[in-house]
């Protein structure tokens, strides 16, 4: 035989069948499943981020009615005002701080330990002595005297760096505050 009868018995080449789409590589699935996985994450934290400014905008809203019934008071016992006040700032710090540190045995604070955990926690930069005395025995005197108005922006900056400013004030695993 010879080279030309031999070409001629071999077939045609052959092209290899179209490309399917489906089912994708494997290479495919794993870029979708992080993909899915990521967006999950992002959402997650969009919500809770959300939740945390709803949280903190009842929180400043709270404090900011106790501070309007002070204002709109017409007693003449400012005192008295001042005192119920203070009681009033009080709760909302603590229930606030109750919210945010669940396991921080806030509820059993008080005195010094209380205005100690104010100053730990967030933004404590208007704390000064005359409302760390009015914060720490404030329930206990009968009467107060007190810079309100300091007091409403001591609240006010330490609510909004605990729910707005987390990273700013977040507590380590070593126990020590970043500030």
């Amino acid at each position: 035989m010879d080279s030309e009868e031999l070409l001629a018995q071999l077939a045609d080449i052959h092209l290899p069948g179209e490309i399917s789409y489906w089912p994708p590589a494997p290479g495919w699935w794993v870029l979708a499943a992080l993909l899915l996985l990521g967006g999950y994450f992002l959402i997650r934290k969009i919500v809770q981020q959300r939740n945390l400014q709803k949280v903190c905008q009842h929180a400043l809203a709270e404090l900011e009615n106790c501070y309007l019934r002070f204002a709109s008071a017409e007693e003449e016992d400012m005192g008295g005002l001042r005192l119920r006040y203070v009681n009033e700032f009080n709760s909302v710090m603590r229930r606030v701080a109750l919210v945010h540190f669940p396991q921080a045995n806030v509820a059993s604070l008080g005195g010094d330990a209380w205005v100690d955990f104010i100053r730990q926690k967030g933004d404590s930069s208007g704390l000064n002595d005359e409302i760390a005395a009015a914060l720490s025995f404030g329930r206990f005197q009968t009467q107060c005297d007190v810079d309100v108005d300091a007091m409403n922006s001591l609240g006010q900056a330490w609510i909004t760096s605990l729910y707005l400013n987390s990273k700013k004030f977040s507590q380590r695993e070593d126990g020590v505050t970043d500030a």
